[in-house]
């Protein structure tokens, strides 16, 4: 899937990943996609959480090698 905007957090640590992402989005416009790459495992489930929390729409989620790849669509 391809987005509007891609956002590289690999190697940062929680909350990072999120509060990156948050900003991004902040910047977008409503049904715009972001995604976000990271190595943090956690990244996973924060992601989820952060969506349910926002309003924000996690279209979807895939691990490739390290990486966890997160789209989320701006509400």
């Amino acid at each position: 899937m391809t987005a509007d905007k891609e956002l590289d957090a690999r190697g940062l640590n929680c909350p990072l990943p999120i509060l990156k992402a948050k900003k991004a989005l902040a910047d977008m416009l409503s049904g715009q996609t972001l995604k976000v790459i990271a190595t943090d495992s956690g990244s996973v489930r924060d992601f989820q959480a952060f969506a349910k929390q926002t309003g924000n729409v996690l279209v979807q989620q895939e691990t490739v090698g390290g990486d966890h790849i997160s789209i989320l669509k701006r509400r």
